[in-house]
């Protein structure tokens, strides 16, 4: 019974994978917070991700798999270790600008 609940509750792995800076493959996504084509902002498992470029474009989206493919010139992933599971009800607003 034990490992029935610890597999229902386990969280995605959290995996970043980048082609020749033109294609990125992320699992373990929990939500996708802003995007615009110079700029895609993430909540992973491990953290906020900002993902920086040019002529970005979400390809696919499954948040109920945590899966996103960015297409375009990716110049820097960057992580920050803002707290996401506590701020879950404050606005996007807020999480990014505290």
């Amino acid at each position: 019974m034990e490992g029935l609940n610890q597999t229902a509750k386990a969280p995605h792995t959290h995996k970043v994978s980048l082609l020749g800076r033109k294609t990125c493959a992320l699992n373990g996504v929990v939500d996708v917070l802003a995007f615009d084509v110079n700029e895609i902002i993430l909540e992973t498992e491990q953290g906020m991700l900002m993902i920086k470029g040019s002529e970005l474009h979400v390809t696919r989206l499954s948040l109920e798999k945590g899966e996103v493919d960015v297409e375009g010139r990716i110049d820097s992933l960057a992580y920050s270790d803002l707290p996401s599971s506590t701020g879950r009800k404050e606005s996007i607003f807020g999480r990014l600008f505290s």
